[in-house]
């Protein structure tokens, strides 16, 4: 099965269970569970954009920072820019927050609410360098606007 194949089939179970979902942190963690378990991700998760800083929310692998900054590291970058952000080496990446010594990789993707505010960022680590491409940078787009609804207006 291709990565593509992957993506498809893991965008077609968070369809189903988001159709049955209606609470922000159960469908969210649904996602990241999907996508961990899928696409064999080394960390995925949610970050809640809050008073002008990001918070954890929803995840699947090891414990992560709690806070991070808008407009430092990787996901606060990721604010800051409104774009996604793929990085092959993030100890190559200015102001890099090493929330785990065994990220190598790592993409983050805005994710908005249906009035195109800012709400969150799905961020997506590898334990390998250069683990995401253009392909994981469509595809989590696609989650990123498939969870829009999601969130309250």
């Amino acid at each position: 099965m291709t990565k593509e194949d992957k993506y498809i089939a893991s965008i077609r179970e968070m369809e189903i269970r988001l159709a049955k979902g209606g609470d922000l942190v159960a469908d969210l963690g649904n996602v990241a569970a999907i996508l961990k378990k899928r696409q064999k991700f080394f960390w995925v998760g949610f970050y809640f954009l809050r008073d002008a800083r990001l918070v954890l929310g929803p995840f699947q692998g090891t414990p992560a920072c709690v806070f991070l900054c808008v407009g430092k590291g990787v996901c606060g970058t990721c604010v800051q820019e409104k774009e996604t952000i793929l990085v092959p080496d993030v100890r190559q990446f200015p102001g890099h927050v090493p929330c785990d010594p065994s990220s190598k990789s790592e993409i983050a993707v805005p994710v908005f609410d249906r009035s195109e505010q800012l709400r969150a960022v799905l961020d997506v680590d590898s334990d390998h360098y250069n683990a995401f491409d253009d392909i994981d940078k469509r595809y989590l787009e696609k989650v990123a606007r498939l969870v829009q609804p999601c969130f309250p207006e």
